[in-house]
């Protein structure tokens, strides 16, 4: 399995951090989001990861390269945890880069996967949205591709005032998770909107695709749109969106990361007492 992770996206609601940084390298307590989302590839069977990037978005390879002088400091000062967590970046997958020349929307950079991808099923992980559960999201979706033989996406319910900010599907339901598509809306009218179940960052896609996205126009934003080109596919093959067991998080929206970062320092045994206290002394104050 191939895994796609676009990731050349400006960042503007991080501004001005990522006028230097990239978006995807914003820490949730101490590891960069796309680290997150390529662990979640390997941890799913992913072999062959590529990310597409956008000229000044360099300090992601940097980040998945190795720091042979580092790498040399820690294991002379003994320092071998450190080390040992420096040297599993990316481990268990081989990543290759790409640059989107134009930033025409994800349906654009998707385009530039095509040789990568060949004539195979692949997964799309968004590079800025990170999950949790007991088993990794993308290995949800996987499980119902080699069902289905179909492309399938992750959904997750969001109230309804909220759909204007997501792609919905509009789907018949095949059993208490999984539904068949019948259409997607992008960012529909609450009062007109199929239903209340979002797109959820994470999606496997059969090579037809490629097809689709070539001859989708662009449309919102001048852009080329990744729901209006699987608009386009569930004209022509099955579809299916699975409800998915475990959570997102939106690492490109600030108060998401916010809450995100806390949540999972709140996971992590050496921070929680601390921050609970913490927190128990604001609310009285």
């Amino acid at each position: 399995m191939k895994a796609v992770i676009p990731a050349a996206g400006f960042g503007t609601r991080f501004l001005p951090f990522t006028k230097s940084v990239p978006k995807e390298l914003i820490p949730i307590v101490d590891k960069p989001v796309i680290q997150y989302v390529v662990e979640e590839a390997v941890a799913s069977g992913a072999e062959e990861i590529l990310i597409i990037i956008s000229s000044g978005k360099e300090a992601i390879c940097r980040h998945f390269n190795p720091e042979f002088e580092l790498e040399q400091r820690l294991e002379a000062s003994c320092k071998t945890a450190r080390l040992e967590e420096l040297r599993s970046i990316g481990r268990g997958a081989s990543i290759h880069y790409i640059y989107q020349k134009e930033l025409d929307g994800l349906g654009g950079a998707l385009r530039y996967a095509r040789s990568f991808v060949g004539n195979e099923p692949f997964a799309v992980l968004l590079g800025d949205n990170v999950t949790s559960g007991e088993r990794p999201m993308l290995s949800e979706l996987l499980e119902v591709y080699r069902e289905k033989k179909a492309s399938v996406v992750a959904v997750e319910e969001v109230p309804t005032e909220r759909v204007r900010r997501y792609g919905v599907i509009d789907g018949v339901t095949q059993d208490r998770l999984l539904y068949r598509l019948r259409d997607l809306v992008e960012k529909p009218d609450p009062s007109a909107a199929p239903s209340n179940l979002a797109i959820a960052s994470r999606y496997v896609f059969t090579p037809a695709i490629f097809e689709e996205l070539e001859q989708t126009p662009r449309g919102k934003n001048n852009e080329v749109q990744l729901t209006d080109a699987m608009r386009r596919l569930v004209k022509r093959e099955e579809m299916y969106a699975l409800k998915v067991r475990g959570k997102r998080y939106d690492a490109g929206d600030k108060l998401s990361f916010l809450l995100t970062t806390l949540e999972f320092a709140l996971k992590r045994p050496e921070y929680r007492d601390v921050l609970l206290e913490f927190m128990r002394k604001e609310l009285n104050r």
